[in-house]
Parts: C-alpha cells; sequence; structure tokens
C-alpha cells in the first residue's frame, strides 16, 4: 500500500508522491467547538433553518410539546439534558421526514417567583403586604420575562431549535384566559367544590403545597409515647363494646413523632388484626416516667421497643386482649382537666378501628388528629370526629389556645419553633409522658424554602377526581380518576415501560385535587361564592356562562390582573346576580394547573400545534410522574376526556461521576456553560446520547474526556471521507451491481444499518443509534474497510473500476453518516456537510436521511465475508508476533500461506483477492492440514498461518513487496502502478 504523507522516497528511487491520490480536506482536524459553534448559530439563524422546514408540505405531524421549566435562574445540567434529548428526538424526526415542530415553553406563575420578588423587599426592609397586588404581580412578571430571555439565548446554545421567536409562555394574557377557562369547566361540570382537609403547609411561604412542590431530606424529630388513660366503657354508635373491667385501670399507649399535634387529638385507632396485651410494670430505672403498677395496652410484637424506651426493667403480661374489647371505649385526653386549660380538651376520645394501623413501628394505636393527617381525617369523616383549628398559617397556635397559644410549630426561618417542647413539657406536667426521645427519618420539606411542611386543615379548593362528570366525553370513563387510569392502559405508551406502573399507582391512590394556593402570582380561581351559604349548599358557587364569558374576554384583552382591579365583581355579574351577595376568591391556581393546562392553549389553539389537541409526546424527568405528566393527565382527563399525550419518555436525574447527587454545597456541580466553554456544546450533546437517559447519569471531568475521545474517533471517520472523496462527481459513480463484493458488503451494512438507526431514533432510544454508529465507523470501517481501501483509493489509476467503486461508496457513506448523526452533533455534522456540499443555502439540517434501497441487503454475501472477516482476524494476529519480534515492520513485508480446512471458506478467500484483505504484497492459500506451530486462533477453527516474508523489491509507489518491480516502464514500480503512471 502506498505511503502516506510522512513518508519519504528512498535515496535510489524516484520520488513519486505527487501521482498518488492522498486525501486532502480543509476539514481541521482539531475541532474547536467552543470559538466556532456560535458562527453556526448564526448562520442557521440567517437562514431561518426551523421555519424552511416548517415549508416542507404534505409531512405527517411530529410534536413533542415542551414540559415548562420555571423562569427563575440559569440553566443547570438538568436542563441541558431536558433539552438537547428532546432536540435529538425532533430533529431525526423531522430528517425521517415528520413536520417536527417544536413551541419551547416556560411556566412563569407561581411561589418561586414570588418568593424571589419577596427576598428583594425583605432586604429593602419593605412588606409585600403593603404594595399594590397588581403592582406587585407586575414585578414578578418582569422577573420572569427577563429570565426567559436568559434562558431562551441559553438554550439555543446548546444547538437546540424550535419557534424561539413565538414561544409559549404561562403569563401571556391568552394563555391565563385558557387556564382560567380550563377551571371554570371544573367550576360548571360539579367537579370544583371546597373543602376543608389536611394539606401539606408550607409555615414559611403561608401556602398549600401540591406533592409535586415537596421534596424528602433526613430530618430529626422528637419522638414520644404518650399514655391514654381510659375513661369509661360508654357505648360509641358505631361499635359493639365488649371491654373487661380490667382496662379501666389501664392506659393506651401512643407514639407520635408530631407532639405538636396533641392539642388536635380527637381520637385513638387500634388495628383489627393486632396481637395486643395487657402488660403491668414491675420495676423501673431509676430515670423512667414509667409507675411501678401501672398497666399499659401495647401491641405485642412492639411491647419490647417500648418497655425499652420507657427504661422499664420488669413488667408481667397479664393477657390478652383482643381488639374487640376496644369497642366502646372512651379514654380521657392527657390534658384533660389540665390546669389553666380552660376546659379546653375535657371531651371524650374515642377508640376506633383503622386498617391504617400496622405493628411496623410505634405501639400499635394511633393518635389521631383529623386536621393534620390524611388518615387521620378520612377516619374522622367515617366517624364524624370534629375537625381543629388550632394552627394558624404561619404554624403557630391560634392566640388564644390554652397553655399553648402563638407557639409556632415551625419558625419564619424555617427552624423549629417551641411547640413541640411545650407539649412534651405539658406531658410530663400531666403526667401522661411515658417516654421521650428523637429519631432521624425522610420528612416532607419545601423544595422552595427548604423548610419543613405541616399537614394543616384548611379551606382549600378541590377537584373531586371521582365526581361522576355529565360532560359528554364519556368515552374513557366519566370520572377523571376513570379517564386518567383508562389513558394510561389503553392509549399510552411509556419509555421506560417502568414509568407506567409508577404513574398508574400514583393516579390510583392518590386524593383530589387541591387547586388553591394562598398566594398573588399566578391565575386565580376566577368564581364567586355566595355570602351566608354552606360549601355544601347547592348555590355556594355561582354558576353562570355569561359570567364565565365576561371573565374570559377581560382576560384576553387585559390578562389576569384584571381580576384584582376595583370593581371587576360588579363588571362581571351586572345584570346576572347582585354583587353584595357573593364573594370573590382571591386564591391563585396551583401552578401545575396552568402547566397541566398547556395542552389547551398550545396543542389545540396554535396553528402550529396539532389538529386533535394531543401531543405525540411528552418528555421530561422521573420527578414528574408527580409533577407534569400527573397534572397534565388530571387536567386533560377532566376537561377533554383523556390524556394529552400518546408516548411519555422520562430521563433520570444527573449525578457526579461518583455517583452523588450534584450540590453547590458539595462542590461538584457541572454546569452547562462551563462544559460548552471548554468542549463545545457538540461534547455536551453527544455526552447526552451516550448515556442511557432512562436511568440516573453521571457526569465530570473524566467522563467527557471520554465523550471527547469517542468524539475525536468519530470527526477522524468524517474526516477521512472527505479527504478521500476530494475531486468526487457523478461521472466516477459504479452502480451497486458493478461494484466488487467489498463494496457491496458496506453497502449491505448501510442497508442493515438504516433500519437500526430509523428504528432507535423512533424509539427515542439514542444510546442505541450511538453505539450503532459509533461500532461502525471505528471497527466496520477505519479498521476494516479504510485500511482495506486505502491502497486502491491512493494507488489505483482515477478510472480504475475498483477505486471508482470505492469513491462512490465513500460518497453514499458521507451522505448517511453526517445525516445520521446530524440530529446528536448539529454543530460537527453542519461543519461536514459544508465542508464537502458548500453553498450559501447548503445545511445538513434541511436535509433527511436519504433512502436505503432495500436491495442492498444482501445476507448471502455478509455471511461470506464474516468468515472472510474471521480468517483475516488469525493472519493478522499472525502478523502481529512477527512484528512484535522485529521480524517484519510493516504487513506489506509479508506474504503468508493461509491453511484453511474448509473447502467453502477457502473459496471465498480465494474469490476476494485475500492478499488485499489482508494488506499483505501476497498470500498463499492452501487446503494442506496444517503443520505443527502454525498461528491460530481458538474461536476461529480450521485457519492456520505460518509466516512467509514478502518476496521481490519494493514498488516506490505503494511499497507492495512483489517480484515484477523493476521490470516496467516506470523505475521501480510493480505493474499495477506502472499502469496507473501510463
Amino acid at each position: 500500500m502506498c505511503a502516506d504523507t510522512t513518508e519519504t522516497a528512498t535515496e535510489t528511487t524516484v520520488d513519486y508522491r505527487d501521482t498518488v491520490f492522498l486525501p486532502e480536506t480543509e476539514f481541521p482536524m482539531r475541532a474547536g467547538l467552543p470559538a466556532r459553534e456560535p458562527e453556526w448559530l448564526a448562520r442557521w439563524e440567517r437562514l431561518n433553518i426551523y421555519h424552511r422546514l416548517r415549508e416542507k408540505e404534505g409531512r405527517p405531524s411530529f410534536v413533542l410539546h415542551d414540559g415548562p421549566p420555571y423562569a427563575n435562574g440559569h440553566l443547570h445540567i438538568g436542563h441541558a439534558l431536558n433539552k438537547v434529548i428532546k432536540d435529538i428526538i425532533n430533529r431525526s424526526h423531522q430528517m425521517m421526514g415528520m413536520d417536527a415542530r417544536y413551541v419551547p415553553g416556560w411556566d412563569c406563575h407561581g411561589l418561586p417567583i414570588e418568593w424571589k420578588i419577596e427576598e428583594q423587599y425583605r432586604a429593602k426592609g419593605l412588606n409585600k403586604d403593603d404594595v399594590d397586588i397588581i403592582a406587585f404581580r407586575q414585578e414578578c412578571r418582569r422577573f420572569a420575562e427577563g429570565w426567559v430571555d436568559v434562558q431562551r439565548e441559553e438554550f439555543k446554545r446548546l444547538g437546540v431549535y424550535g419557534n424561539w421567536e413565538d414561544p409559549y409562555l404561562t403569563m401571556a394574557w391568552h394563555a391565563e384566559a385558557v387556564i382560567a377557562a380550563e377551571f371554570m369547566k371544573l367550576l360548571m361540570n360539579g367537579s370544583l367544590y371546597q373543602g376543608s382537609k389536611p394539606v401539606m403547609w408550607s409555615p414559611v411561604e403561608k401556602t398549600a403545597l401540591a406533592e409535586a412542590e415537596v421534596e424528602y431530606h433526613d430530618h430529626t424529630s422528637h419522638t414520644i409515647w404518650v399514655r391514654f388513660r381510659v375513661a369509661s366503657a360508654a357505648q360509641f354508635p358505631e361499635l359493639d363494646g365488649c371491654m373487661n373491667t380490667d382496662l379501666l385501670q389501664a392506659s393506651v399507649v401512643i407514639w407520635t413523632t408530631t407532639p405538636w399535634t396533641i392539642p388536635q387529638n380527637r381520637a385513638v385507632a387500634y388495628g383489627p388484626g393486632i396481637g395486643y396485651g395487657l402488660y403491668r410494670v414491675d420495676q423501673v430505672a431509676e430515670k423512667s416516667t414509667a409507675t411501678v403498677g401501672e398497666t399499659l395496652v401495647l401491641a405485642d410484637s412492639l411491647a419490647e421497643s417500648v418497655r425499652e424506651a420507657a427504661k422499664v426493667e420488669a413488667w408481667t403480661r397479664l393477657r390478652d386482649v383482643a381488639p374487640a374489647e376496644f369497642g366502646g371505649m372512651i379514654l380521657a385526653h392527657p390534658y384533660r382537666g389540665a390546669e389553666g386549660g380552660n376546659g379546653e380538651w375535657d371531651y371524650d376520645v374515642p377508640m376506633l378501628p383503622g386498617d391504617h394501623v400496622t405493628d411496623d413501628a410505634g405501639t400499635g394505636f394511633v393518635h389521631t388528629a383529623p386536621s393534620h393527617g390524611d388518615d387521620d381525617y378520612q377516619l374522622g369523616l367515617k366517624y364524624r370526629l370534629p375537625m381543629t383549628y388550632n394552627v394558624t398559617e404561619d404554624s403557630s397556635y391560634r392566640a388564644d389556645l390554652p397553655l399553648f397559644g402563638g407557639q409556632h410549630v415551625i419558625l419564619p426561618d424555617g427552624k423549629e419553633g417551641p411547640a413541640n417542647v411545650s407539649n412534651i413539657k405539658q406531658l410530663a406536667y400531666a403526667g401522661a409522658l411515658l417516654a421521650k426521645g428523637k429519631v432521624k427519618h425522610s420528612y416532607p420539606h419545601s423544595w422552595r424554602s427548604k423548610a419543613p411542611v405541616i399537614f394543616r386543615n384548611t379551606p382549600q379548593w378541590f377537584a373531586a377526581i371521582d365526581h361522576v362528570l355529565a360532560d359528554g366525553m364519556g368515552e374513557f370513563g366519566d370520572t377523571i380518576r376513570k379517564r386518567a387510569l383508562t389513558s394510561i392502559e389503553d392509549l399510552v405508551e411509556f419509555t421506560p415501560v417502568s414509568g407506567k406502573n409508577r404513574l398508574h399507582a400514583m393516579i390510583q391512590n392518590r386524593p383530589d385535587w387541591v387547586l388553591s394556593r394562598q398566594r398573588a402570582w399566578g391565575v386565580p380561581l376566577t368564581c364567586f361564592t355566595k355570602k351566608g351559604a354552606k360549601p355544601t349548599d347547592p348555590d355556594f358557587l355561582l354558576r353562570d356562562e355569561t359570567v364565565n364569558a365576561r371573565i374570559l374576554a377581560a382576560f384576553e384583552a387585559e390578562g389576569a390582573d384584571v381580576w384584582y382591579l376595583p370593581g371587576f365583581k360588579e363588571k362581571a355579574l351586572d345584570g346576572i346576580a347582585d354583587p353584595a351577595d357573593y364573594d370573590q376568591v382571591f386564591d391563585v391556581l396551583d401552578v401545575w394547573f396552568d402547566s397541566g393546562s398547556t395542552h389547551a392553549f398550545v396543542l389545540r389553539d396554535r396553528a402550529d400545534g396539532t389538529e386533535d389537541g394531543i401531543a405525540d409526546v411528552y418528555l421530561e424527568g422521573t420527578d414528574q410522574h408527580r409533577g407534569w405528566f400527573h397534572s397534565s393527565l388530571l387536567q386533560a382527563s377532566a376537561t377533554r376526556g383523556r390524556a394529552p399525550y400518546r408516548n411519555v419518555v422520562t430521563h433520570g436525574f444527573t449525578l457526579d461521576e461518583k455517583g452523588m447527587k450534584m450540590s453547590k454545597s458539595l462542590g461538584n456541580t457541572v454546569g452547562p456553560q462551563e462544559v460548552i466553554g471548554e468542549y463545545g456544546a457538540d461534547i455536551l450533546r453527544l455526552w447526552v446520547a451516550q448515556t442511557d437517559y432512562t436511568l440516573d447519569q453521571r457526569i465530570g471531568k473524566e467522563i467527557l474526556k471520554g465523550v471527547a475521545d469517542s468524539y475525536r474517533r468519530l470527526r477522524n471517520t468524517m474526516r477521512f471521507l472527505l479527504g478521500a472523496l476530494k475531486g468526487f462527481d457523478e461521472a466516477e459513480r459504479v452502480d451497486p451491481a458493478d461494484m466488487p463484493e467489498l463494496e457491496r458488503w458496506v453497502l449491505h451494512r448501510l442497508a442493515q444499518l438504516d433500519a437500526e438507526v430509523r428504528r432507535e431514533y423512533r424509539a427515542f432510544n439514542f444510546s442505541g443509534v450511538f453505539q450503532t454508529l459509533f461500532n461502525f465507523a471505528t471497527v466496520d470501517l477505519s479498521a476494516f474497510y479504510f485500511d482495506i481501501r486505502k491502497d486502491a483509493l491512493y494507488c489505483d489509476a482515477a478510472d480504475s473500476l475498483r477505486r471508482r467503486a470505492a469513491r462512490t461508496v465513500l460518497d453514499l457513506l458521507f451522505r448517511r453518516l453526517a445525516t445520521w448523526l446530524a440530529p446528536i452533533l448539529p454543530f460537527t455534522m453542519e461543519d461536514v456537510w459544508l465542508s464537502r456540499l458548500p453553498g450559501e443555502e447548503s445545511s445538513v439540517h434541511l436535509t433527511d436521511f436519504p433512502d436505503t434501497p432495500a436491495g442492498w441487503r444482501d445476507e448471502a454475501l455478509a455471511a461470506k465475508w464474516e468468515s472472510v472477516r474471521a480468517a483475516r482476524r488469525v493472519v493478522t494476529g499472525a502478523l502481529e508476533v512477527e512484528r512484535t519480534a522485529k521480524v517484519i515492520g510493516a504487513s506489506l513485508e509479508a506474504k503468508p500461506v493461509v491453511h484453511v480446512a474448509d473447502t467453502a471458506i477457502l473459496a471465498a478467500l480465494n474469490s476476494v483477492g485475500f492478499a488485499d484483505v489482508c494488506i499483505t504484497s501476497g498470500i498463499t492459500l492452501s487446503d494442506a492440514p496444517q503443520p505443527a506451530g502454525a498461528f491460530a486462533l481458538a474461536d476461529v477453527p480450521g485457519v492456520a498461518v505460518v509466516f512467509a516474508p514478502a518476496e521481490g523489491a519494493k514498488c516506490q509507489r505503494c511499497w507492495q513487496i512483489l517480484p515484477d518491480v523493476g521490470s516496467h516502464a516506470h523505475p521501480g514500480t510493480c505493474a499495477r502502478c506502472d499502469a496507473a503512471l501510463a
């Protein structure tokens, strides 16, 4: 094979370097991506690439609906992962012949932005409540607008294309009008109700929170064991009691990690299937608060843990206590008769059966405060327990609560208030505290303030997800829950499939949707309530289509701020109802309702939406099973009868190289800006494509070095193609039927790859695309096909069939690799494309994946070449032994003897020019038995190699060692090179 540009002619030969066709390209070896990528961004903007693609008519629609990021800060690596995945999906589907429209969007309302503005006020010593609410909302709007502009440019720098000039914003006036319209559908179909039940409440932010707004962190809580003394055996209406008299002197022991809820206790629950016992204390340690002789009722499986906590050194189990004995048992509240209690707790505390009671931890009895927990609330509903309103919005007890008035559970700075300790002291003073301690456990925190949350009973607005809807959209069920579950089961595909079970379980078990927030920045709950009416009264809510239409018209014209203008109620109700008879609701909607409604004002209402208002794909992180996927499913099930998506694709979280969660405090964060600054956006995109994004991904310096190495190898493949194709024109093209077998084998591989690449792109499996193409480029091309055909490309005559066929195949490879890789590496493949096909209007991103003829597939030929490649590995291995021993320097110095036992394989090797395949100057194929000492590979049976040196002189043009060198017209050449020079 001929020399490359680093070789020099010997002193006794003619210099033929100018006669060989060495690769030539201006495509640089070094990418220089950080500096060059902005040039391509500017070019794409000048060419208006995204909108040019929309001009391609007759294409089937494909819409990935963008889950809106929050407009309140610079992008982090999770944002980059998310948007790059979406971009690869959009670009690949566009290049597979779809009309892949992409409208980016932003979530603009809600507490995070409001919180930022409040922080600015606090820093200036101002109080938000002293500011006009419309002025405050406008400040929030300006804040969001500023971050939308920042994030838009950061997303574009990643190479993400879309309709950036006209994104959707949840704070746009039309969006606010549609969100209100979607809310009023709940008002009109009967799903909306006002209820008083415990919700997760942030004392710091003073608002209810959705599950998606909560994150769980380790937290150390007080833990207490409390005696509830038996007061009587008076019969509770629903229960049949058969309590024995020895229980009248006993105490039922509860365990809780929320001492602050004790003042709100209204019952104690027991498990009907749990085994209980009556225990008499016989001996106690010095600091025990237990009393010798007292009797305690406990679950048997938990009794020992209670004994240790209470420092009881000896006790006697007196007898079994059947759960039926608790029927009709009445306990005394621990604070009954407390000095200064003013009779606040002098009520009966019934014992009630509860299926939620287990013997996994605690005592087997559950202290029940219906205002502060869902299980407690449900038990309270069943047995008509009274709700309490002792805890105010900042988590302080109401001022007039005896003993504890004004004390906080959580202080305004997020730290623990005095309420827990005060209750523990009061329990001890009352003789009810059996034991105390602390426990570290996972506890809900607000993901904004990072402060612990509490469960608190407040009047809120809910969407009843089991309310039967008579709205004419019952094809998939007559309730929100049924429609959502049917959608999950029958209408939606999940990637990965585990997402289906995750979302199904959440929908199946969730309570009604809390829609209201006690904040200022958002879309208000556009409804009116009748003064003096109860929430259960049929006329409590004003339901009138004319009023609704007036509200929507005002929102379309001026935005949701008009709701807060003086006199708006009067205008909305004019001629319909007396405004004096109604209150205007000023809570704002849960921000998840905003984003859950995007299908209506983006997919349904925009010209670049979808005909049926349903997206082909929703794609977000795994946390969105309880976030955007969840809220969109509930909202659309309520207002359009089914899920707003056909596919749900989920990615994991981004971790550091050690698998740890990224944290600024740990100093292990990796920002997309720093990766782009050092490597370029294409390296970041390639990292995304290399990972299995359905799992958690790791990123860091060493990982990025590995990605950069993979990139370099792909780039070198494309650079070789460009160099070898210098000057190629259509006159050279060879029909596949006239090509040598090796070229037809490459075409077969391209036909295989075309099907694989399209299949993996359709399945959103980019790591599959990358691995397939990377292995093809490095193994099939660089290490095999290119290696073999360099000799023909460099040294054959320009018009030789073999060289023309090889160049034809390289052209076909170029067009497919450049387009197949363009969704992943848009900057680099644009550079590759323009290096060969320059032009003012040229762009790889205006091109589709080329159609690949099915006729290129040839399974018999592929099987034959599998055998050829296996035999080649044996030859290569044998020559490597000689090279290591310094017997030869290059494979062209060899003319090995290859012994082949299988006659079919021998015939195959004889038919393909096996010396060229092995890059040797000659080869002898033999069916003779392999001699002793021949080189062989265990995984290629029946093939063995005996080394022999090449005979003859070295051709000074192609460097093959052949007997005929020196016998031709051109000095020092072989017959092939002499003919080429002629």
